[in-house]
């Protein structure tokens, strides 16, 4: 059976940890900062883990993860 491709563009965006999670950035962080409140900006900039319901079709496009 041939190797499964990786996905590079999801790849590039998670991670796994240790137990089999995945790793992501949040949102909202990019630009337009100044009208954004503090505790929004230091949420933003923390680690948060793929949902559960979205788990499967991501490890899908990371097969070797």
């Amino acid at each position: 059976m041939p190797k499964m491709k990786t996905r590079r563009a999801v790849a590039k965006r998670f991670k796994a940890t240790a137990s089999g999670k995945l790793k992501r950035k949040r949102a909202h962080l990019r630009h337009i900062l100044e009208k954004k409140s503090q505790k929004c900006k230091k949420r933003a900039g923390k680690i948060d883990y793929v949902h559960e319901a979205d788990e499967a079709r991501m490890k899908r496009c990371l097969p070797y993860v």
